[in-house]
């Protein structure tokens, strides 16, 4: 090869690179392996819902670190869901949230619906399932419900938020495309 096909080529891989580097980050940025808490963690509602393990419990968070590197860094998504599922937590919106994503997934779009409508009932302003469930809208093929999506995450947390940036990106893809998020 001439020095100038391998530059060009050094040129073009590092380009790919780049290009793909946001869409890896994204995917990352979307949830954190720390579960926030509810939007309403009020004394009360705690007590009427007395459950054994809360999020700030050190076992909890183990069981959900450990179900978060099983999705994100594994790919297993059936593990991740049973995991999450033993946490006894998915009223908690991130668990219910990467239930849901897992299940979206694994192609069960039903169960992954239901639980990204749980995770929105338990913390109606959680970006990630904004993300996700208008990601999830994209694949089903719901454009128009993927933009209701991209403007609740907007007015959550701007446009310079990564959820956001990663479902405008997902749009602007052309539609019947096939991709899969």
């Amino acid at each position: 090869m001439t020095k100038t096909a391998i530059r060009l080529l050094t040129l073009a891989m590092y380009a790919t690179a780049m290009v793909a580097m946001p869409m890896v980050n994204s995917a990352k940025a979307a949830g954190g392996d720390t579960p926030s808490p509810p939007a309403d963690s009020s004394k009360d509602k705690k007590k009427k819902n007395d459950k054994s393990s809360s999020i700030d419990d050190p076992k909890f968070l183990e069981g959900y670190r450990a179900a978060y590197t099983t999705i994100y860094d594994r790919h297993d998504y059936a593990s991740a869901i049973a995991q999450l599922k033993a946490l006894g937590r998915d009223d908690v919106a991130d668990v219910a949230n990467l239930i849901g994503y897992s299940y979206r997934k694994l192609g069960d779009y039903k169960v992954s619906q239901a639980y990204y409508e749980r995770a929105l009932q338990a913390d109606p302003n959680h970006v990630r399932t904004w993300q996700y469930y208008g990601l999830w809208q994209l694949e089903q093929g719901n454009r128009e419900s993927a933009q209701y999506h991209l403007g609740r995450i907007k007015q959550i947390c701007g446009t310079d938020c990564a959820e956001y940036k990663s479902l405008a990106m997902a749009l602007d893809q052309p539609a019947g495309t096939g991709l899969v998020y």
